[in-house]
C-alpha cells in the first residue's frame, strides 16, 4: 500500500500542471480558478492555520517548500496562497484577536471547499501602509454593525477570494486601526478589473469599492491605536520572507530548468556541439546553481529560527528577504544572458519567468527599508 503524499509532493505534481497553463493565464490575464480547486482536493488549502481551529498546523519550512513548489510552475497562483497562508498563520499567533468562532468558521471553509482570504491594505493615497499614514477607508459603527467605505487597490486574488480582511480606521473622535473581516459579495461592495501588470498577470489584483459595507460588529479584528502599530510584527515579516523568498526562487529555478534544456538541446552548425559544452555556459549555469543554493540555506535557516520559536528582529529578515529576491533576479537574468534573442521570445517562457520574478522587488519591506533599517542599526541611530 502506498503512503499517502506530503504536501510537498502534491505541491510538486500539482505545479507541474499548472505550469502547462501558465503561460495562457499570462497572456490573457484570466485568473487560475482550476489551480485552487485542485489545491483543496490535494487538502493544501488549510495547510497553514493551527491544529486548535481544524487546520493542519504545518510548519513554517513545510510552507515554504509547498509555496517554492507552486511558484516554479504558477507564482501568480503561489501568490494568492501565500496570502491565504499568511492570514491562517495569524490565526493562531499570540498577540492576534480573531473571534474563535470567526476562526474556526474561515478554516472549516477552507477545509470542506475553496474558500480563501486576503488582507486589503494598499489604497490609492496611501500606498504602502508600511512607510506610515493612516487608512482612508473608515468602519463606522452603527447598531446594526459596522459601515465599512473605501478604495483598495493591488488586492490579490480578488475573483476568488471569500473574505476580505480590510485594513481600516474608525471614525471615532480618537481613531484606532485595524482590520474589518468583510464577506466576499456584500452589497455595497464592487470589484474593478483594473489589474494589467507587467508580471503576475494571474494574480486578480484588481481594485475593490467598499459603499457603506455592513458588516457584524464582532468582525472588527485587533482594532489599536496608530502609534500601537509601530514596528510592525516581526514575526509577520519572517513568515512573509520565508514564503515569498521561496516563491520567487521557485521562479529562479523554473527560469534555470528552462535555460538548462535550451543548453543542452542547442547545437549551432559552427559549434557542431551543443551550448552546454561551452564554459561560459557551464560557469554561468554554476552561477545561478549558487544564487539558488544561497536562497534555499538562507531560507532554510530562516524557517528553522521561527519553527524553533525564535522571535527574528524585523531588521534581519528585512535584508533576508532583500539578499533573496535580488538572488532570484539575478538568476534569471543570468538565464536570459545565456539564452539571446530565445529567452526574449514570447513563445519560451524565459521571458514571462523574468516579468514575473521582478515582482519580488515590490513586496514590503522593499531595498531601501531594508538597507536603511540594517545602516541605523549598525550605526546605532
Amino acid at each position: 500500500m502506498n503512503a499517502p503524499l506530503t504536501p510537498g509532493q502534491w505541491a510538486r505534481t500539482l505545479s507541474v500542471e499548472f505550469a502547462s497553463r501558465a503561460a495562457a493565464h499570462d497572456r490573457d490575464a484570466s485568473f487560475p480558478f482550476e489551480n485552487f480547486s485542485q489545491l483543496h482536493q490535494a487538502g493544501l488549502l488549510a495547510l497553514a492555520a493551527p491544529r486548535a481551529l481544524g487546520g493542519q498546523g504545518a510548519t513554517l519550512a513545510q510552507l515554504g517548500e509547498v509555496i517554492g513548489a507552486i511558484g516554479r510552475g504558477d507564482p501568480a497562483t503561489a501568490l494568492v496562497l501565500v496570502m491565504q497562508y499568511i492570514q491562517h498563520r495569524g490565526m493562531g499567533q499570540s498577540g492576534k484577536v480573531w473571534p474563535r468562532h470567526l476562526a474556526e468558521r474561515l478554516v472549516r471553509e477552507s477545509v470542506e471547499g475553496v474558500s480563501l482570504i486576503n488582507a486589503f491594505r494598499v489604497e490609492p493615497d496611501l500606498g504602502s501602509p508600511a512607510r506610515g499614514g493612516l487608512p482612508s477607508t473608515t468602519a463606522r459603527w452603527t447598531p446594526d454593525g459596522w459601515r465599512v467605505s473605501g478604495h483598495k487597490v493591488y488586492s490579490t486574488g480578488v475573483p476568488i477570494l471569500r473574505w476580505y480582511a480590510v485594513w481600516a480606521r474608525t471614525d471615532e473622535a480618537e481613531p484606532r486601526v485595524g482590520t474589518i473581516l468583510v464577506p466576499a459579495g456584500q452589497p455595497g461592495t464592487r470589484i474593478v478589473e483594473t489589474w494589467d501588470h507587467l508580471g503576475l498577470r494571474a494574480s486578480g489584483s484588481h481594485d475593490v469599492i467598499f459603499d457603506d459595507v455592513l458588516v457584524e460588529l464582532d468582525n472588527a479584528i485587533d482594532l489599536r491605536r496608530p502609534q500601537d502599530w509601530a514596528g510592525g510584527d516581526p514575526s509577520l515579516q519572517a513568515d512573509m520572507v520565508v514564503m515569498l523568498g521561496s516563491l520567487y526562487t521557485g521562479v529562479a529555478r523554473a527560469a534555470r530548468d528552462w535555460v538548462v534544456q535550451f543548453l543542452q538541446d542547442r547545437k549551432p552548425v559552427n559549434l557542431g556541439a551543443a551550448l552546454a559544452t561551452l564554459p561560459r555556459a557551464q560557469e554561468i549555469v554554476g552561477t545561478i546553481e549558487g544564487y539558488l543554493l544561497a536562497n534555499d540555506r538562507l531560507l532554510a535557516g530562516l524557517a528553522r529560527e521561527v519553527d524553533a520559536g525564535t522571535v527574528v528582529p524585523a531588521v534581519d529578515s528585512g535584508l533576508l528577504k532583500s539578499l533573496v529576491t535580488n538572488n532570484a533576479v539575478h538568476a534569471v537574468e543570468a538565464a536570459l544572458s545565456l539564452s539571446s534573442n530565445h529567452g526574449l521570445s514570447r513563445s519560451n517562457p524565459l521571458e514571462r519567468h523574468l516579468r514575473d520574478v521582478l515582482c519580488g522587488r515590490i513586496h514590503t519591506p522593499q531595498d531601501d527599508s531594508a538597507r536603511v533599517g540594517a545602516g541605523r542599526r549598525a550605526l546605532g541611530l
